[in-house]
């Protein structure tokens, strides 16, 4: 490994970028390669001719290109960027996205200060790093524990339901009863409720009204 690790920093907000620089500038073995704003602006930096960096701090929300896009337009060219989420997000759902996606490390934002030097030289070294919630939660989820649904974007959860959840949900949300989505798509009453029941848990609302404020909101109907 060379005598100091770079780190590009990525997030929306330019006060927390400034903190973590801070925060990163008071390791002789660290330097801080630049930063972005946007996800667009990720990618362009990392694919500017001269610029790299050992690792990048990734948040997940925003602009022009999320964090997720980020994670695979370097699967798409099959970059191996050692890449740390750094988020206000989470929901076990969140971070198994951004690991299937080949992020090295999950940090909440609330954590970030006591852990993003030893999550940097960590990941810098090929190991994995998770912050100590994140952490729990992957435990919780190995010993079969009952995992809290934590916070995530809306649009991602919406986006993780299947397209037959989404024709459920637009008959639901157009007042139909189970019976009649049975008779309409041809499956059992029981079918129906399983799909609303597994609605529900995904979107993390308790009614067919929070399934139909889903349903406006991303133009089901």
């Amino acid at each position: 490994m060379k005598d100091k690790i770079s780190v590009h920093v990525a997030d929306d907000h330019k006060i927390l970028i400034e903190g973590l620089i801070a925060v990163i500038k008071t390791e002789e073995n660290l330097e801080v390669s630049g930063y972005s704003l946007t996800g667009k602006q990720v990618i362009d930096w990392f694919e500017t001719k001269g610029n790299q960096a050992d690792i990048l701090i990734l948040d997940i929300t925003m602009p022009e290109l999320d964090g997720f896009e980020v994670l695979k337009h370097f699967q798409r060219k099959r970059s191996n960027q050692k890449v740390i989420m750094l988020s206000s997000y989470d929901d076990i759902k969140i971070v198994d996205e951004t690991i299937k996606l080949g992020a090295y490390g999950y940090i909440s934002k609330g954590n970030a200060g006591e852990h993003i030097v030893k999550a940097i030289k960590r990941v810098a070294s090929g190991r994995l790093y998770y912050s100590d919630d994140i952490q729990s939660l992957l435990l919780k989820r190995m010993t079969g524990a009952k995992i809290p649904v934590g916070d995530a974007p809306e649009d991602f959860l919406f986006e993780k339901l299947s397209d037959r959840e989404k024709e459920v949900l637009r008959l639901v949300t157009l007042e139909y009863s189970t019976s009649e989505i049975a008779d309409a798509l041809s499956v059992s009453h029981h079918t129906v409720e399983t799909y609303r029941r597994k609605m529900l848990k995904k979107l993390n609302v308790k009614s067919s009204v929070g399934l139909a404020m889903y349903a406006v909101k991303f133009k089901v109907v």
